[in-house]
C-alpha cells in the first residue's frame, strides 16, 4: 500500500469519527463500527474478512478490559456506599490540603500504577477521584488528569511494568539503571502532565450535563460512621499487592513449583480484582451492616452505566485491529523506517506511529523495540536504558481514538469527543514529547 494513501486514509478515518460523533451526534459505537468497515474496504481488504477483523479486535480488548471494568466498578461501588472513599478522601485532604489534592492523586497514581495496567489502575482510583472532587469542591478534571498522567507514565516508563519489560528485554538494558532513570525522568513529566496541565485544562474544559458514573459513586451525604483508614486502603490496594506477588513469583520460589504457580494465579489481573471485590463484600459490606440483598443491589445497579463504556472500549479495539489487518499500519511504519534520524528519535517515532496505527501502547513498545533492537546492537554510544524510556514515551503519544483508554476516560469523566481530544490526547502527547526531550538531554550524560 502506498504510504501517502495509508496516512491519508488513517487521517480521514479519524477526522470522520470526530465529526460524526461531535457534530452530528451519532452514537459513538455505530460510528466506530461503520468507519472501521469502510476503512477496511477502501484499503482493499477482502470483504469476507472485514467484520471478522473488527470482531477479533473488539473481542481481544473486551476479553480483558470488560472483566476489569466490571470488577473495578463493583469494588468502587462498595467503596463509595460504605463510606470508605470518604475516609480516604478525608485523610488525603487533611494531609495535603484542599489546594494540593491534585498532587496527592498524582503520587497515588504513581504508586498504584507500578504493578498494574492503566485500565486496572484507573478503575481502582476513579471512585476516589469522584469523591475527592465532590468533597473538596475541586473540578473533576483537576483531580482525575494527574491520576491518569501518573498511571500512563508508570505504564510506559518504569519497570517492572510489563510494557516496559518488553522493551527492556529487547534492548538488553539493565533493569536497575532503567528504573532509576525512569523515576528521574518520569517524575518531572508527571508534574508537567499532571498537576500543571490538569489545572490549565480544568479551567478551560467543563464537562457537560450530569455524569451518571459520578452520581453513583458520590452520595449526597457521606455516612456518619466511616470505616477505618487502614482496612479501607488495604482493600483498595489488595489487588495491587496480589499482582506484585505474582510478578515476583519466580524470584521468591522456584519456577513451575506449586507455590510459584499459586502466586502467578492470584497475581493475575482478573483473579486479583475478583478476590479484592469479594473481600470488599465482607469488609465494606457485611461488616458495615449491609445485608446480602443490599450488596447484591449495589453490584447490580452499578454495572448499568458501564455498558456503553464496554461497547466503546471494544469498538476502539476493533478499529485498531482493522488498521493493522488492512495494512495501513504497516505502510505507515515502513515510511518511518526509511527516514534517516538519530536512534533515540527513530525509536520514539516508530513507537508513536504504531501507537496511532493500532492504539495499544504495549503493542507499540513491543513493535518498535523489536524493529530498533537489531540496529542498536550494531550501534555505539547510545544508552540501552534510555532507548527503553524513549520507546515507552513514544508508545503513549497522541492518546488516539483507537485506544480503549480514550473511550474509557471519555465516558468516566463525562466528556465529549472534542473535550477528550483537548484533555487526554494533549496530556498523552505532552508525556511523549517531554519524554523524548528529557531522554535526548540525558543522552549527553548517559551512555
Amino acid at each position: 500500500m502506498n504510504s501517502i494513501f495509508a496516512i491519508s486514509l488513517a487521517t480521514a478515518a479519524i477526522a470522520a469519527v470526530v465529526i460524526l460523533i461531535a457534530r452530528f451526534r451519532i452514537n459513538p459505537f455505530i460510528v466506530l463500527f461503520s468507519i472501521s468497515i469502510l476503512l477496511a474496504l477502501i484499503a482493499g481488504m477482502p470483504a469476507d474478512k472485514v467484520v471478522g477483523s473488527f470482531e477479533a479486535g473488539a473481542g481481544h480488548v473486551l476479553g480483558h478490559v470488560g472483566t476489569v471494568i466490571a470488577l473495578g466498578t463493583m469494588l468502587g461501588k462498595m467503596l463509595a456506599e460504605s463510606g470508605g472513599a470518604d475516609r480516604i478522601v478525608l485523610t488525603i485532604s487533611t494531609l495535603s490540603g484542599r489546594r494540593h489534592v491534585d498532587w496527592a492523586m498524582m503520587l497515588i497514581g504513581l504508586l498504584v500504577g507500578l504493578p498494574v495496567f492503566f485500565e486496572v489502575g484507573f478503575v481502582l482510583l476513579i471512585p476516589l477521584a469522584f469523591v475527592l472532587a465532590d468533597r473538596t469542591q475541586t473540578p473533576l478534571l483537576r483531580v482525575a488528569l494527574p491520576m491518569g498522567a501518573a498511571l500512563s507514565i508508570t505504564h510506559a516508563l518504569i519497570p517492572p511494568h510489563p510494557a516496559a519489560l518488553l522493551a527492556l528485554s529487547a534492548y538488553h538494558a539493565d533493569i536497575g539503571k532503567t528504573i532509576l532513570l525512569g523515576i528521574a525522568i518520569g517524575t518531572p513529566i508527571a508534574v508537567i502532565a499532571g498537576p500543571v496541565f490538569g489545572r490549565f485544562a480544568s479551567a478551560r474544559v467543563i464537562p457537560e450535563g450530569v455524569n451518571p458514573l459520578a452520581k453513583q459513586f458520590v452520595s449526597s451525604k457521606p455516612p456518619e460512621d466511616l470505616p477505618g483508614f487502614g482496612i479501607t486502603v488495604f482493600t483498595v490496594l489488595s489487588p495491587v499487592i496480589l499482582m506484585l506477588a505474582g510478578s515476583m513469583a519466580d524470584r521468591v520460589a522456584a519456577p513451575h513449583t506449586t507455590f510459584s504457580n499459586i502466586l502467578h494465579f492470584i497475581g493475575n489481573t482478573d483473579i486479583a480484582l475478583l478476590l479484592a471485590t469479594v473481600l470488599s463484600f465482607y469488609v465494606l459490606g457485611h461488616a458495615r451492616g449491609f445485608s446480602r440483598e443490599t450488596v447484591l443491589r449495589f453490584t447490580n445497579e452499578c454495572l448499568g452505566p458501564t455498558a456503553l463504556i464496554m461497547l466503546l472500549v471494544g469498538a476502539g479495539g476493533g478499529f485498531g485491529r482493522v488498521l493493522v489487518d488492512s495494512g495501513v499500519s504497516r505502510s505507515i511504519t515502513d515510511t518511518a523506517l526509511g527516514a534517516h534520524v538519530p536512534l533515540l528519535v527513530l525509536a520514539w517515532m516508530l513507537a508513536a506511529i504504531v501507537r496511532v496505527a493500532c492504539g495499544s501502547s504495549t503493542v507499540a513498545m513491543a513493535t518498535a523495540s523489536g524493529i530498533v533492537a537489531p540496529i542498536l546492537a550494531r550501534s555505539t554510544g547510545v544508552s540501552a536504558e534510555l532507548m527503553v524510556l524513549v520507546t515507552g514515551a513514544g508508545s503513549v503519544a497522541f492518546g488516539p481514538m483507537n485506544d480503549a483508554g480514550f473511550w474509557q476516560l471519555k465516558e468516566y469523566l463525562g466528556l465529549t469527543v472534542p473535550q477528550t481530544l483537548k484533555t487526554w490526547s494533549v496530556l498523552e502527547t505532552l508525556i511523549a514529547v517531554c519524554g523524548l526531550v528529557f531522554c535526548m538531554i540525558a543522552s549527553i550524560f548517559v551512555h
